[in-house]
Parts: structure tokens; C-alpha cells; sequence
């Protein structure tokens, strides 16, 4: 399977292990570029292994009968031939410690990437090529750069927070991720439920209060750790203890709500 972007010179292949041998008419994998070999260990986890190359389809075969954990690999070349050695080993310095960050996948590198000196201009070029091939990795199946829910919070800017304040003494912070409606730790959340809460809303919250992820402190419930939601509304009505309109209640730090949002997003 390949990918690509409009306006963009990269390409993204994905080949499954077994399918490997029949790329060899593809003489674009011959060259240069910044390959992901993906995997599951023992335990079930994801684990992946982030490698360059200057000649991406003979490195491949060789990881064929020296890797035996993966299953697939994703590659990212350029359809002008214009990456040369040290824009590969900036793309794999980076995209390792994207991976580190994110915490999503183990990554079985035995040695951190270095980073090589480039020019500003050459370093440009390759910030588009990570931020254009983070969007093809993802579309082709593996979230290997995307924070998990439990760093979501950080480098966040304030402006992308929603909020609930006030509403029977809740006082939340939430996020809309690729993942669902994130509600962040430390938000307080509303008590006692009242009788007209939704039933499946009201057995999370025991739920999660058995599991000591919402607590009690100084007579009041607070979220102790970050919880993903499947809609705006369901985070609502959690946090303020009742039936809710998540796309009204949730609002930025300026009033516009959630609905507001989307439908200026919509316009544009």
C-alpha cells in the first residue's frame, strides 16, 4: 500500500512482511529513506524498530533474516530523490524521539539515533517531511507519535481547553483528542448525583470510585488520573453529575462552546 500527499514530494509504502519479496519492481525503495519495522512482543505489546537507509529495500531484506518480531514495515522516501544521509539520520533521530515521548510503542533500538548537523534550510524541509509523515503513519494504521490520554495534558495550549465550571460545584477541564473527550486530572467533579443522571453514566462513576480514579478530598470528588470519553456529552454528564449537552456545556476560556467550535471548524 503507498500513500502520498498533495503538493508533497515524500511517499509513504506499507508492506507486510510476507509481501516484502514482490517489491522489488519498485525501484523508488532501492534508494534513501526512513523506514518503521512494526511488531508484537510476548506480552502482546506494541513494539517497534525505527532504522535508515540508503538503500531501503536491500536493508529490509536483511532485517527479514536477522529481525524475526515484526510483522510489517512502513517506509518514507521521496519521490524526487532529494533526502541524502544526513536528512535520513535527522528523520530517524527524530522520529525515535517522537516515539520515546509518545510512550505508546516500546521501541527495541538498541542505540538512540544521533542527530546530524544540517543547514536551517535543509532542517526546514525536514520539519515538513516529519510533520507530513506523522499524518501518513497514522493513516496507515499505527498512532506511534500520538501522545497517550496520560500526557495528553502536556504542551497543550490553553486555548484548546474546554471547560465546565460552576454547574453543582464542578469545576473540569477537557480536551478533544483523535481518541475521544479527554476530562483531566484534578478536575472536580459534581456531588451527589441527582436521580435523573443517565444510568450508564452513574454506574462509571461507582465504578471509577472503586478503582480509586475519582476520590474524595475535603468533602468534594476530584479526578485523580486523566479518563477518555466517547462523547462530549457522556463527559458532561459524568462531571456535573446529570444529564448534559456536552456540546453546549463544554466551552472555551473565551464562552464558545464545543457545538460553536465544530461548526466554525465546519465553515472554514
Amino acid at each position: 500500500m503507498s500513500a502520498e500527499l498533495s503538493n508533497w514530494t515524500g511517499k509513504a509504502y506499507k508492506i507486510p512482511r510476507n509481501r516484502l519479496k514482490e517489491c522489488t519492481d519498485r525501484q523508488d525503495l532501492s534508494g534513501t529513506g526512513v523506514y518503521l519495522l512494526f511488531g508484537e512482543n510476548d506480552e502482546g505489546n506494541n513494539i517497534a524498530y525505527i532504522g535508515e537507509a540508503e538503500d531501503v529495500l536491500k536493508r529490509l531484506n536483511s532485517h527479514i533474516r536477522e529481525k524475526d518480531f515484526w510483522t510489517e514495515v512502513i517506509v518514507l522516501i521521496s519521490k524526487d530523490d532529494n533526502l541524502n544521509k544526513a536528512h535520513i539520520k535527522y528523520l530517524e533521530h527524530h522520529f525515535y524521539q517522537l516515539s520515546q515521548e509518545a510512550d505508546r510503542y516500546v521501541i527495541i533500538n538498541e542505540t538512540t539515533p544521533t542527530l546530524p548537523l544540517i543547514s536551517e534550510s535543509d532542517e526546514a524541509e525536514m520539519e515538513e517531511f516529519i510533520v507530513n509523515s506523522k499524518l501518513l503513519i497514522g493513516t496507515l494504521g499505527h498512532n506511534i507519535f500520538e501522545e497517550t490520554i496520560g500526557k495528553v495534558n502536556k504542551k497543550v495550549s490553553d486555548e484548546k481547553m474546554f471547560y465546565i465550571k460552576g454547574a453543582r460545584g464542578a469545576d473540569a477541564r477537557m480536551l478533544q483528542t483523535s481518541e475521544g473527550f479527554v476530562v483531566l486530572k484534578g478536575s472536580r467533579i459534581a456531588n451527589p448525583v441527582v436521580d435523573s443522571i443517565p444510568e450508564g453514566v452513574h454506574k462509571m462513576r461507582e465504578s471509577l470510585l472503586k478503582e480509586k480514579v475519582v476520590q474524595h478530598k475535603n468533602d468534594k470528588l476530584y479526578l485523580i488520573d486523566n479518563h477518555i470519553f466517547s462523547s462530549a456529552s457522556t463527559a458532561a454528564a459524568f462531571v456535573m453529575g446529570r444529564s448534559a449537552n456536552g456540546l453546549t456545556e463544554w466551552k472555551l476560556k473565551h464562552g464558545l462552546t464545543l457545538k460553536e467550535v465544530e461548526g466554525f471548524e465546519e465553515e472554514l
